[in-house]
């Protein structure tokens, strides 16, 4: 019977040899459960919240747009905003040195005389610069249009504005008290108008002047001249300074009486102007006259 049993156990158990490990093997271990060894992924960084931002940005414009009085700060930063959402336009009509020129200008009058002050002085600006380009390759080749394209600089901003600055200032520090308050805004509307007609007279003239006179004897001279007058430029001139008058009107800053007032001046200071450059200009020491 032992010799029976003695196959059954041989098949049953292994042999030795299979015990034994073959060299250079490690023994086989059990393995356990298997634990995942990567790593959960970072979690992204939260993003500014751009709108919560814009909001804000929003809030601060809206509450310098409606300051009122307004003050230097809500002033420089409103104009701020208009110079950026505009930049295209003032491109096209000044130079970089006369877009911080003009920047200036803006800043001041929002501070004297508001949003409506500011806008008398946005439809100066735009109507002078589309006079400014009318006809423009045609003035340049008669040699008397605006350098540069007929994109203005600061020395233009400034002699436009010089009067209309001054008003500005004597009325933001209240100069000759509330007596005084309605006539710094009447000056400020009225040099405007007058600027607004000089420049409507002189480029209207250029471009679509039959004939031109010289205002001292009335002989014809060709366009361009200094002093020189014509019929289509005096109309152009005092339609635009009736429209900028109209436009204070409108805006509340003068009343009736004061638009005609502003119409009549800006026309007496335009025959001046060309008085002044029939008899002085291009003379030998008076170079500096423009």
């Amino acid at each position: 019977m032992a010799c029976g049993l003695q196959p059954l156990l041989h098949a049953a158990l292994p042999s030795r040899s299979s015990f034994l490990l073959a060299p250079g093997t490690l023994p086989l271990v059990p393995r356990g459960p298997t634990v995942s060894r990567h790593l959960s992924p970072p979690q992204p960084r939260a993003l500014p919240d751009t709108a919560a931002a814009a909001a804000g940005l929003r809030d601060v414009l809206a509450d310098a747009f409606l300051a009122y009085p307004p003050t230097w700060t809500s002033a420089a930063a409103t104009n701020l905003a208009i110079f950026v959402a505009g930049s295209p336009l003032l491109l096209s009509g000044l130079s970089a040195s006369g877009i911080a020129a003009a920047y200036i200008l803006g800043t001041l009058t929002w501070r004297a005389f508001g949003s409506r002050g500011y806008l008398l002085v946005a439809a100066y600006f735009v109507v002078g610069t589309a006079v400014t380009k009318l006809k423009i390759k045609q003035k340049e080749a008669l040699g008397v249009a605006e350098k540069r394209g007929g994109r203005r600089g600061p020395g233009s901003v400034i002699g436009s504005s010089a009067a209309g600055c001054v008003c500005a200032l004597l009325s933001i520090y209240n100069v000759g008290g509330g007596a005084f308050a309605e006539l710094w805004r009447l000056g400020f509307v009225a040099s405007f108008c007058t600027k607004l007609g000089d420049t409507a007279s002189s480029e209207i003239g250029k471009a679509y002047g039959r004939t031109t006179y010289l205002v001292t004897t009335f002989k014809i001279v060709p366009r361009g001249t200094e002093g020189a007058v014509s019929v289509e430029g005096t109309l152009a001139g005092i339609v635009a300074a009736m429209f900028l008058a109209g436009v204070g009107y409108s805006m509340g800053q003068v009343n009736v009486p004061q638009v005609v007032l502003c119409v009549l001046a800006s026309q007496i200071a335009n025959f001046g102007e060309s008085l002044i450059g029939a008899t002085l200009q291009d003379k030998e020491g008076f170079e500096w006259v423009s």
